[in-house]
């Protein structure tokens, strides 16, 4: 089975999903990447009503993508497209391909109505990242509500280029890592709080990147009482940095319900010892308390922190429960391949 394997990246984060796509490939399954970055701005279609007002308009850099992935289809004789990170492919296009169509989601429930709800009658599988989504429902009972034809679950991993595939378990173990406390990653409005109070409870123990601005930085230190300037991290930068950090907090945007980022694996990965929220959907990832620890709130983050920091044998032990368990689960080789069962299974459904 072919499957072109369609995302939008940049730099050095095209240089390695295009390298470890293809790289997945096995005598059943085919995997060709396919970057539809550089067509057209990602901020132009970010939303599914921006992304018709280009479609509407004829746009120049969607007409050229268009023509491109037609001509891929074709001289490869694909069977599948399968489409990650900022859908531009409009569905009354998507329409016109006589071809099996996927949709990989994992941007989590704040951005779903603007990004995914939208495409899924255009897509005959959708290959969701987290049971997570409300309080109301989880997301395969939200994904058929709004009429997905095929969804499975298929969760993110970790990527060859953002750990280091040669540490054996012993380096885990024996690996002297100077830095007490890490998180790495976007500094949104949401994840502030428990991010200052970390910051505020362990000071220069505590390092802190992530992706931001001038104007989010200055807020962020206003209000929250100057925690501490964030400064950007490039990704070549991550594994340095991971490889010398105890614990590794995570916090996402919506607490329990937008687990299931790449965080949650690059941290065990890497040796790092990590403590998330999550709530009940964590353990469909990890098993928590063996090879990741959960907090419910804030202080219960901190009080974990200084826990484990001062039980360093526990705090090895999980960590090396948890990368063992992203080595045995959660490569994106192993993943991709996972992907083309599911995918080769929806395909003969349909045909």
């Amino acid at each position: 089975m072919k499957i072109i394997y369609s995302f939008g990246k940049v730099g050095f984060e095209a240089d390695y999903w295009g390298r470890e796509i293809a790289a997945a490939s096995t005598s059943e399954y085919t995997f060709m990447p396919f970057n539809h970055a550089g067509y057209e701005k990602s901020s132009s279609f970010t939303r599914a009503q921006l992304l018709d007002n280009l479609y509407f308009q004829n746009n120049a850099g969607l007409a050229r993508l268009y023509a491109d992935i037609e001509v891929k289809i074709r001289t490869e004789q694909a069977d599948v497209l399968m489409v990650d990170t900022y859908n531009p492919y409009h569905p009354d296009y998507l329409r016109k391909l006589g071809i099996y169509k996927v949709l990989r989601i994992n941007d989590g429930p704040m951005a779903a109505y603007d990004r995914d709800f939208a495409y899924l009658h255009a897509f005959d599988h959708v290959l969701y990242h987290s049971p997570a989504y409300s309080k109301d429902m989880q997301i395969d009972e939200k994904l058929r509500y709004c009429g997905a034809k095929r969804i499975d679950f298929w969760p993110l991993g970790s990527f060859d280029a953002l750990c280091d595939r040669s540490m054996t378990e012993d380096d885990i173990k024996l690996r002297s890592r100077d830095i007490d406390i890490a998180f790495v990653g976007a500094l949104a409005p949401n994840k502030m709080p428990v991010i200052a109070a970390v910051k505020r409870a362990f000071g220069p123990r505590m390092k802190l990147y992530g992706l931001t601005n001038l104007k989010r930085n200055v807020y962020f230190n206003m209000k929250f009482g100057f925690p501490g300037w964030v400064k950007s991290l490039p990704f070549e930068q991550y594994v340095p940095l991971y490889q010398r950090t105890k614990i590794g907090i995570n916090v996402h945007n919506r607490g329990d319900y937008t687990v299931g980022g790449y965080r949650l694996f690059d941290l065990p990965a890497n040796g790092v010892m990590q403590i998330s929220d999550g709530g009940p959907y964590l353990e469909s990832f990890f098993e928590v308390g063996k090879e990741v620890e959960l907090y419910r709130n804030t202080d219960e983050l901190i009080d974990k922190i200084k826990y484990y920091l001062a039980h360093e044998a526990e705090r090895k032990q999980i960590a090396l429960n948890g990368y063992k368990r992203v080595n045995r689960d959660y490569r994106m080789a192993h993943l991709l391949q996972k992907s083309g069962a599911l995918i080769k299974e929806g395909f003969y459904d349909k045909h």
